[in-house]
């Protein structure tokens, strides 16, 4: 009988309070329930997600471009699952209770607001749970921020802002749904679809790019792969490749004509640098052979992949083979001179035009082409060219880009939160 009373006593009040009043009442309920109904346990579970998370992406993100962009789809599952889990059940579970109270008076607006208010406190200790955990874990966060002065500001807005708004879309959700099992048996069907048409990490045909407007995981993805500058990250994938392809033969069969013709390739870099090498010492073609066989940079520069596998030591063997030191090994070079100068010299001359169809077999591998144009060179070269091929406007780390990903967000969380109060509008008509 008491319990009667008291209950009555309640919705009275409830109905006799304005909008404003019955905010306070429901919010001070929700934190109630967070302490004395164990809803505190979403903070030690987004903790132990951000470990596992941090463990995977520490030695990647912040550091190349297909790493950042892992770690970033990474961290915005974290934050999608952590929003999703807060709210999937907070409305079906209660529903006879909210029909009851809103008979009473209760506004529905005044459920929801205070709903939204008790989530985004939940949301943003979720957020600085994470950060701090991927932090300890061993994620190295940039320091200066874009903007506000601060990066891991920024990052934690980007970071609450998804969470938040995946937290009001599972309010929606939960408003539709009669009861807690069919919430969480449409919940995976929300995450595949937000994590699948993110438009990030998987290539979508054409006719369903629309549907990535749709999601929370679209402007949160590209939100955090701009932060995280993405676009001036290098792109390590095809360098480890050709790194793991040392051993692989490469080579084929050459012309006098076509070895002449690379090397007087001048818009070749590697021919250029090759080219502008000095020789000032007086000599004899024959003792300019035998210098740089003799060189301690011969090594080095025999195996220089010019084009298609053709080196340095294949020009040398072409010589030797069409017999252009026995007819010309005395002939003298006088003063400072190029290795450029003293091809063009062989060049010019008829003897060797008139070899130019002689063949030559040129074999090497891999390694040996890397090692000689230097494999550091190399690895910068590809990554540069690979970062170039991969460039995405959408993760241009600008204030401008940052801020309109932010806005798309805040909008999902103002129209889900209207969708819930249009939804729970509707509950006296459910015939439970």
């Amino acid at each position: 009988m008491a319990e009667v009373q008291a209950k009555s006593q309640r919705q009275m009040l409830i109905r006799h309070r304005g909008r404003g009043a019955q905010v306070r009442i429901y919010l001070g309920k929700m934190l109630r329930m967070f302490i004395y109904q164990n809803d505190w346990k979403v903070l030690p579970m987004a903790a132990l997600i951000a470990g596992l998370v941090g463990m995977v992406i520490r030695k990647r993100m912040f550091l190349t471009m297909e790493g950042t962009l892992m770690g970033a789809f990474a961290m915005v599952c974290v934050c999608i699952w952590n929003g999703c889990f807060n709210s999937i059940q907070v409305i079906c579970r209660e529903r006879d209770v909210i029909k009851r109270e809103h008979r009473s008076g209760m506004h529905i607006s005044s459920y929801i607001v205070s709903h939204m208010l008790y989530q985004a406190l939940l949301c943003l200790a979720q957020t600085v749970v994470t950060l701090y955990v991927t932090q300890l874990v061993g994620v190295q966060y940039p320091w200066d921020g874009l903007v506000t002065p601060l990066f891991p500001l920024d990052f934690m807005i980007s970071m609450f802002l998804i969470t938040y708004a995946s937290d009001m879309m599972s309010l929606w959700v939960s408003t539709l749904a009669k009861n807690t099992t069919t919430a969480m048996t449409i919940m995976p069907f929300v995450l595949i679809f937000q994590l699948v048409f993110s438009g990030g990490m998987l290539s979508l045909p054409a006719w369903t790019e629309t549907l990535t407007h749709f999601t929370i995981s679209n402007p949160g993805l590209k939100v955090i792969a701009a932060q995280a500058d993405t676009n001036n990250r290098p792109y390590d994938s095809i360098a480890s490749m050709v790194g793991k392809m040392g051993d692989s033969e490469i080579g084929g069969t050459f012309t006098v004509g076509q070895i002449l013709d690379i090397l007087q390739a001048e818009d070749k870099p590697i021919v250029a640098e090759l080219r502008a090498k000095e020789l000032g010492k007086v000599m004899t073609l024959g003792e300019l052979k035998n210098a740089l066989e003799s060189s301690a940079t011969f090594d080095t520069l025999k195996n220089e992949q010019l084009l298609e596998g053709f080196t340095v030591e294949d020009v040398l063997s072409a010589v030797d083979k069409a017999g252009l030191l026995e007819k010309y090994g005395d002939t003298q070079i006088v003063g400072s001179f190029t290795i450029g100068e003293a091809v063009d010299f062989l060049a010019s001359n008829p003897d060797v035009q008139s070899r130019r169809d002689q063949e030559i077999s040129v074999h090497t591998t891999v390694g040996k082409l890397l090692d000689l144009a230097g494999a550091d060179r190399v690895k910068a070269f590809l990554e540069e060219k690979a970062a170039a091929v991969n460039y995405n406007p959408d993760y241009d780390c600008t204030e401008e880009n940052i801020t309109s990903y932010w806005l798309r967000l805040a909008t999902f969380v103002l129209v889900f939160a209207l969708l819930s109060m249009i939804t729970l509008e509707f509950i006296d008509k459910d015939k439970r």
